[in-house]
């Protein structure tokens, strides 16, 4: 039976689904400056009307979002209720504020990562830093690394996973016969877009198959493997299949890469903080997550109060 590893980290949360043969079925991270999560209920004030009714508002938190749908009456300069609906997108060459809608509710938080797995229905371990890496033993690096390189490697050839303003691209190579690879693509596509939480809109580059049964048994293959509600169009002759998620939140890949140097500072927190009794406290960092946790004060001061000692930090 499947259940969820979580973590709650120096700077962030994190959490993978593992299931029995101990393989990673999706893994998230939620750093703690993501920004309104999903669900979240807040004070706004309309600060621009756009077309089509949308609007640009300010939360009470000092961040911005886009409105929707204007409520009726409602002019440039309003009190209103908020709920969001997508949470800030950080993608290569721009930012995408959050999106929300008009509320009636109370001011609430909305559910973080732990609430949102939980709610699944899997069973939580929570891991603490002094008990086996779990996460480690599951294979977390190497999700990591297929999140930040790109890289995914699968029996027979390999994805290259590129996040892009318009899309998130997957380009599959691999040795012949072609119609056998582009069947083991799709199981390994699919199996990514789940791993790496993947939403929004997706193109896969397939290799060029000849006749519409192949094409047909692609398409069937990442049906099966990909939970619902998706829509995608078919192969088309040049292999190119396009797909359509909901995308509430940044994907793993998109997470990693909006600030790379945190999210190599957060990593490593985390080995740091599982370094055994007696462990030297001096560590070397690249030069870019130095600057990082230089930056946060906070997160080392966490680590001390966590490991109960003053750990000597230093650039490569």
């Amino acid at each position: 039976m499947a259940e969820w590893l979580y973590e709650a980290g120096i700077g962030e949360q994190r959490a993978a689904l593992v299931d029995a043969d101990d393989r990673i079925l999706v893994a998230a991270i939620e750093p703690d400056d993501a920004g309104p999560l999903v669900g979240t209920v807040c004070a706004a004030r309309l600060i621009e009307l756009l077309p089509a009714r949308r609007g640009r508002v300010t939360l009470a938190d000092g961040g911005e979002a886009m409105l929707d749908t204007v409520p009726p009456g409602m002019t440039q300069g309003s009190a209103l209720t908020v709920a969001i609906t997508r949470e800030p997108i950080v993608e290569p060459g721009r930012a995408k504020p959050a999106r929300c809608v008009a509320a009636d509710a109370a001011p609430a938080p909305g559910p973080d990562l732990l609430a949102r797995i939980v709610a699944t229905g899997h069973p939580v371990r929570t891991l603490r830093p002094h008990e086996p890496d779990r996460l480690e033993q599951a294979g977390w690096s190497e999700v990591l690394e297929e999140a930040s390189g790109g890289e995914i490697a699968f029996s027979g050839g390999t994805l290259l996973l590129c996040p892009t303003p318009a899309m998130t691209l997957f380009d599959v190579d691999g040795a012949p016969p072609v119609d056998a690879l582009a069947l083991a693509a799709a199981d390994a596509v699919a199996a990514a877009i789940v791993r790496h939480d993947i939403g929004g809109s997706i193109g896969i580059d397939f290799p060029t198959v000849q006749g519409k049964a192949i094409r047909q048994a692609i398409a069937a293959a990442l049906d099966a493997g990909l939970p619902q509600p998706f829509e995608r169009t078919a192969v088309n002759g040049f292999g190119f299949l396009q797909i359509v998620r909901p995308r509430p939140r940044p994907s793993l890949p998109e997470r990693l890469r909006a600030d790379p140097a945190a999210a190599a500072a957060r990593a490593a927190l985390r080995l740091i903080e599982r370094s055994p009794a007696g462990a030297s406290l001096h560590h070397r960092l690249p030069a870019s997550a130095f600057r990082a946790l230089t930056a946060r004060p906070e997160w080392l001061t966490e680590l001390a109060r966590r490991t109960g000692v003053v750990h000597l930090l230093e650039s490569m």
